[in-house]
């Protein structure tokens, strides 16, 4: 893995907070380097503080039907994880695992608590950020609750667009399995392959493999219902 470390600019903790307090920071954080497919933390581990990622992408993950697994979101550099353990909560919930490999300024309990009291932005940003991220929960579990197959591995790939983009080829910049994208749509893996054929089909999609690159953005839209 390429050697990384915090520049005390980038990651969420550190553009929310008073310019002095970066080098308060600087003696607290700690910097994780995680591998591919290693997790930053599992369901029932203890919440000893949270997260902030410098660069990767994470999957936070947690248990559904049948054995089969939800992502519950996508977080990539100056983004959170752990979030959910805090207020209160002694364990994790959920799980989070590096989809490439990445890099996180882990800050415990305690410092996390002293940074929020002596940095007032800090802790109204956190609080928005809350706030959103309840909000797209709420909508998550709506879209699973109610909406069709279809629709909700439509709406999975236009997130991936709109969170990561394209690359140079204009594929999906996020290459995930079919397995990772079922997860995410909240189905299974032969449903998605077999939309994928029909969407590849239609023409509304190329892929091959983890490449995917959307050629009928229209009719996506339509199909997840934005």
């Amino acid at each position: 893995m390429k050697e990384l470390t915090c520049n005390l600019d980038h990651c969420f903790l550190c553009r929310h907070c008073m310019p002095e307090w970066k080098e308060v920071t600087a003696t607290h954080k700690k910097t994780l380097m995680i591998k591919k497919g290693k997790a930053l933390f599992t369901e029932g581990e203890e919440v000893k503080g949270i997260f902030f990622l410098y660069s990767g992408i994470v999957k936070i993950h947690a248990p559904w039907t049948d054995g089969r697994e939800l992502i519950i979101r996508l977080a990539r550099g100056g983004d959170i994880a752990g979030h959910r353990g805090l207020g209160g909560n002694a364990f994790y919930p959920i799980s989070a695992t590096a989809l490439e490999d990445t890099v996180a300024c882990f800050v415990g309990n305690d410092f996390l608590e002293l940074s929020m009291k002596a940095n007032p932005s800090l802790t109204y940003t956190l609080m928005q950020f809350y706030a959103t991220e309840l909000q797209k929960a709420e909508k998550r579990l709506r879209d699973i609750t109610h909406m069709e197959v279809k629709g909700r591995i439509a709406g999975a790939l236009l997130d991936i667009l709109r969170s990561f983009g394209t690359d140079e080829d204009q594929f999906l910049a996020l290459k995930l399995t079919r397995q990772d994208i079922a997860a995410y749509a909240g189905t299974t893996y032969e449903t998605v392959f077999k939309f994928f054929a029909e969407l590849t089909a239609a023409g509304v999609i190329t892929s091959s493999g983890k490449d995917i690159r959307i050629n009928g953005l229209e009719r996506l839209t339509q199909l997840a219902g934005r």
